[in-house]
């Protein structure tokens, strides 16, 4: 295909995802206070007779003049992108799929339908634990204080924590793919474990703003679970590689294993030796005999 072509195609695709992210944030637009309530749903709001008074509630506010309308704009725009993700996902997708190999392809449809499972398990996770994440983090205000929050970090808060619950369940995923690949082997895997989840319960902790050990436990669980399952399935596919082909798992740079025991030797068969040239054959040569001494003319 020509380049003017491809550029051509590229430019219908994008036109297609930014339609369908335009489409559903026109939609969230229009039901955008609906969306705040339910993504602030996690913060003890203050009732109409109830003063915030140290870590009892939290009055959710606007802090500046143009903070009511950048927050709608900043919703939907961000409603759009992962409701329409589906669409222009999709779009890209068939751009480059044409390019790909069959078993790239294969590959590729394996990775998206485990990733998006996966992700919403997380994000789902993330909103759950929500509301212990923020009474923890408002208990900590002092007596005598209100707790006054702007709409906007709220947000921020909620959509940074589904996001990195949502992305932290795909590490396994991930792994498995390197392994499929052959880049990592379950070996190799199953022998960073004490590292991984050493590693993995220090992230839970540095990402989850809670100071008591729910957050933390909460998403380093899970994935050490789903760690677990990617080693497992990662011995099953080396095993099933090397029966398949011993030398699999081999690296450039690593010779095979050669049987270098030896055989026994056959019955020896006597072979008769065929003259290259008349002469040789007859033992003459212009019509003189020459004498040969172990089958080589006397001469030489």
């Amino acid at each position: 295909m020509p380049l003017v072509e491809h550029l051509r195609e590229l430019r219908n695709r994008l036109a297609k995802g930014l339609l369908a992210i335009a489409a559903v944030t026109v939609v969230a637009l229009v039901y955008s206070e609906d969306l705040m309530q339910f993504l602030t749903k996690s913060v003890p709001k203050c009732g109409p007779n109830v003063t915030s008074d140290g870590g009892n509630c939290a009055i959710v506010s606007f802090n500046t003049l143009m903070a009511p309308f950048s927050t709608t704009i900043q919703l939907s725009l961000t409603t759009g992108l992962v409701v329409a993700s589906p669409v222009w996902l999709y779009q890209l997708w068939a751009f480059v799929a044409p390019g790909l190999h069959k078993h790239e392809k294969k590959y590729t449809y394996a990775f998206v339908g485990a990733a998006v499972p996966l992700f919403t398990a997380g994000a789902y996770l993330a909103y759950l634990i929500l509301p212990i994440s923020v009474k923890v983090l408002i208990s900590l205000t002092p007596g005598g204080s209100a707790n006054i929050l702007s709409l906007g970090d709220v947000l921020d808060f909620t959509l940074r924590m589904v996001l990195v619950f949502g992305i932290a369940f795909e590490l396994p995923l991930v792994l498995v793919m390197l392994n499929l690949t052959g880049v990592l082997t379950g070996r190799r895997m199953a022998g960073w474990w004490r590292g991984v989840i050493m590693g993995v319960f220090v992230f839970g902790a540095i990402i989850t703003p809670t100071t008591d050990p729910v957050g933390m436990l909460a998403l380093a669980g899970p994935i050490t679970i789903l760690y677990g399952a990617a080693v497992g399935f990662s011995l099953l596919n080396d095993r099933r590689r090397r029966r398949n082909n011993p030398d699999a798992e081999l690296d450039d740079d690593e010779a095979s294993v050669i049987d270098l025991t030896p055989e026994a030797v056959g019955e020896i068969e006597t072979v008769s030796a065929v003259r290259a040239l008349p002469e040789q054959a007859t033992g003459e040569s212009d019509g003189v005999r020459q004498h040969r001494l172990n089958g080589y003319d006397d001469i030489t």
